[in-house]
This record gives C-alpha cells, structure tokens and sequence, in this order.
C-alpha cells in the first residue's frame, strides 16, 4: 500500500491484515517503485496525491517496467478526467476518497482473484506505437498528430492487431453508431490516417480486406 497519510495507512494496512493480507506500507513514490519491481505483488493499493511524484506516474513507469501487479489508486479526485486518466496510465481500479472500508476490500479481493494479466500501457504494432494516456503517436521517430477521432480509430484498430474489423462494429466502437449501409465516414477517416501514417514513411500500415473492413499487423 502506497499511501502519505499515515493514520489511513496504518487504519487500512491493519484492516487487510485482519483480513488475512500480508501488508507492507510505503509513504514514498520512489521506494514504492522499487519495492513493486523487486516483488511480486499480488495487488496495490496507490494513493495517487504523494509528495514528490504522483500515483499516475508511479503507476505508468511500473507498467512501462513490466511489472503487471493488479493496482487499485485511491483519490480524493472524483473528476471523470482524472479517473480516465489513472486508467490509462494502467490501473485495473479507481476509488475516490472517502470510502467505505468495505467497498476497498471488496475491490483488493476482486484484483488478487482476477490475478495479474500482462498488457502494456503503450500499444505497438510493427513500428508504429500509441500512447492511450498522453495521446501521443509515433511511427518510429517521428511524432504524427492525429485529430481525437483518427486517435480513437487507430487505437481500435491496434487493440486488435491482425484481426479484420468491419465498418460496423468500427462505427458502433468508436462512433457509437449503428451501421446503416450507406456511410462511408469509416473509410474516409481511414483514408486520413493513411496520408499522415503511411504517404511520408513510403509504407503501408492500415490493410484493407476487401469486402470485409480493416486491420492492422500480420493475420
């Protein structure tokens, strides 16, 4: 557990403890990275307000590491945009301060049973990688910027890598539409994607199926 307010710490760690948990607390980002890639955790408990450096970056730099120990952050934050955020940085779990006791053991039970999944923070087909937190894309070196909805069409689709996605369930994931057989605005957008990914690196990367819909990657 990865808290600074010592009398939560101490009133949380000794709950889990009561509970049958092992526990060890740290008050400091630095020691708390350290200590994750030195152990195998079954589940953190991460405040994300620390001294020094916050949960989100303790959070991504963990994921960036390899290290895929469930994460549960703890906020006084209820803003929709910080909970996006602490997702995106790779946590599997969000509460906001103050909570219930129970409701924190209820989500710790749930981590350790679901266990550990590997999936990176950053997504990399061939040499092209996408940053869903910083929304930041590159192809090899070289930064390309992308409108939200490019963004959001090209995650899908490298969600997926080497999977044939059709127009419709592209426009119901990232449109939220249903397809009505007559709108091109998947194709169009893909187009987009394709001057500012592929036309100035002199390669393909989007592959179109005929009759099918897109993928990215090899099948």
């Amino acid at each position: 557990m990865v808290e600074d307010q010592i009398r939560m710490a101490r009133a949380v760690g000794r709950g889990l403890e009561q509970e049958g948990y092992s526990v060890e607390v740290c008050a400091d980002g630095d020691d708390a990275v350290l200590r994750a890639i030195e152990n195998d955790y079954d589940a953190i408990v991460l405040d994300v307000m620390l001294p020094g450096r916050d949960g989100f970056s303790i959070c991504r730099e963990l994921r960036d590491r390899g290290r895929w120990a469930p994460i549960l952050m703890l906020t006084a934050r209820d803003a929709v945009e910080d909970r996006i955020r602490g997702l995106d940085a790779g946590a599997d779990d969000y509460l906001v301060k103050p909570f219930a006791f129970g409701e924190l053991l209820a989500r710790v039970r749930a981590m350790v049973r679901r266990g550990a999944p590997e999936r990176p923070a950053t997504l990399a087909v061939g040499d092209v990688v996408l940053d869903p937190a910083t929304h930041i894309v590159r192809r090899g070196d070289v930064q390309v910027d992308l409108t939200p909805k490019e963004f959001a069409l090209l995650e899908f689709l490298m969600r997926h890598p080497g999977e044939v996605l059709g127009r419709p369930r592209i426009l119901e994931h990232v449109w939220d539409v249903h397809y009505d057989g007559f709108s091109n605005v998947v194709d169009v957008c893909v187009g987009y994607l394709r001057r500012k990914l592929e036309q100035p690196f002199g390669r393909p990367f989007i592959h179109t199926v005929r009759g099918v819909g897109y993928r990215v990657g090899s099948p």
